[in-house]
Order: structure tokens, then sequence, then C-alpha cells
């Protein structure tokens, strides 16, 4: 299997790259925006590839994914401003799903923010909180995923991200039915969690919250239903 991995220079892709540099049966294809960040990828023998989400179109992104079987979203504005938000994570976002259709890649995986809906949005507007644009861009390009597009979707829903070294071992909950309370996950165990999941088939459709605990990460998605 080969991933084109969106958001390929993020802290989180980053762990991704490392684990994924020697899998025996999935390889990466990294976006990168600028030359300046291909000698981390080309150090650990990955391919990539030359886009920019905000300034690239939907049929050269569909091009790039030609030869791939699998696409993972893992970009973020990083809190650049309300208009690098709507730009990444919200439009940005939605070009990725529709140049997936278009170059037939069914798999799809979306890092998304801890907590979504109407709820949090409610909750976040109410408390004046600098991240509700966020959450706002970030609910409605999961929406778009699950209800506009034919992919075979996964959505990763982490707790506050660390720069920890992983444990390997997660809490997992459907954030539909039962809501964990938000605490903290490292970059890499979630960058873990995007691996296992593209093992993992049983995944499809499926949408959850993560943060750290005591499930090993293949036990904890190998027995989510």
């Amino acid at each position: 299997m080969k991933v084109l991995v969106v958001g390929a220079n993020g802290k989180v892709a980053r762990h991704f790259a490392d684990q994924v540099k020697e899998h025996p049966t999935i390889a990466e294809k990294a976006v990168i925006r600028s030359e300046e960040q291909l000698a981390f990828f080309k150090d650990r023998k990955i391919e990539t590839v030359l886009l920019d989400i905000i300034n690239n179109s939907i049929e050269e992104f569909s091009v790039a994914m030609k030869d791939v079987d699998a696409v993972v979203f893992s970009a973020g504005a990083g809190g650049k401003g309300l208009d690098k938000t709507i730009m990444v994570d919200l439009d940005g976002a939605i070009k990725i799903m529709t140049a997936a259709q278009q170059a037939e890649v069914k798999r799809f995986v979306m890092v998304s923010t801890f907590k979504t809906g109407r709820k949090e949005i409610s909750r976040e507007i109410k408390a004046n909180s600098s991240l509700a644009p966020y959450t706002i861009a970030k609910n409605y390009a999961d929406e778009w995923l699950k209800n506009r597009t034919d992919l075979d979707w996964t959505i990763i829903h982490p707790g506050s991200l660390t720069d920890e070294k992983g444990t390997g071992k997660i809490t997992l909950a459907d954030s539909l039915t039962k809501e964990l309370e938000k605490a903290f996950i490292s970059r890499e165990d979630v960058a873990t969690v995007i691996l296992a999941v593209l093992e993992n088939p049983n995944t499809i459709g499926k949408e959850f919250e993560i943060i750290t605990g005591e499930t090993p990460i293949n036990t904890a998605l190998e027995s989510y239903k």
C-alpha cells in the first residue's frame, strides 16, 4: 500500500514517516510545500511531491494520487489566522477529498481535532474561545467526508498533543456515544494510530477519540466495534 500524506512535514506526520520508512507493506509519498522540507524525507528514502494545499489545484493533487492506494490528511493551519484556518482545515481538506475521488483512491484517513460537533462548537462560542473557528472548520470538513463523499474514511480525534515519547497504549472511545474527558496523547502515539488504522480495515467508517491510556493501540483498534 502506498499512502499520500498531506501535511507530511507536521510533527505528527514526521513521526509517521519514521515509523513507515521500513514498513514491509506500507510506503509513504509525502506532500511537501518547499524544497527546504525535502532533506528530512530524502534521508529516510521517502518519495516526495512538491504541492501546496492552498495554491495548487484539485487536479494537481489528483495527478499526485494516481499511484497511491490511500490518503492521510494530517494538515493544519496551526493557529496562523482565520483565513489560513478556512483555506487549510476546511477548503484544503475538501480539495484533498475531491482529488481522492477524482483519482479513484478510496481509503482516506482524517486526523481531526479532539472535539467537534454542534455541542462543542456552541460551548466554544459561548466561552469566546479562540479555537472556535478551528473547531468549526474541522467539524464541517469531517461532515463533508462522512456525508458528501463515497470514500472509505476513518476520522481520528486525538487529545491535546505532546512531544513526549509514545507509550504505544491508548484509551479509545466513539465520540458519538461515549465522550472522553480531554487529556493528552503524544504525537508519536497518534502517528502509530494512523499506521494501525491503515493496517486495520475494520476501522473504515469509524470515528473515535484517542488519549493516552492502558490498552495497546492495535488491541484497541481491533476490538473497536
